[in-house]
């Protein structure tokens, strides 16, 4: 029997949606590509401070997406959902 191999995929909701979805509504363009990464952002944040302090993982955010500003990224991680 050959092992289960999960494809990458490149949803960065498959938490939330399958793959199927996800591909649908991006065919349609019905997603919003900056609170997808904003939301990748608040999870990568999420994981980091497990291992580091607050402004260590702000600056490791800043280093992955260089075109944002600290207190940019520090609005992203503080949001409060409505």
């Amino acid at each position: 029997m050959k092992p289960a191999v999960k494809s990458k995929s490149d949803n960065p909701l498959s938490e939330l949606i399958d793959d199927n979805v996800y591909n649908t509504l991006k065919k349609y363009k019905l997603l919003d590509e900056k609170a997808i990464r904003d939301y990748k952002i608040r999870q990568m944040y999420k994981e980091m401070r497990r291992e580091m302090s607050a402004g260590e993982a702000i600056d490791k955010i800043q280093e992955l997406f260089p075109y944002l500003q600290f207190d940019t990224i520090r609005k992203i991680v503080y949001q409060v959902s409505k």
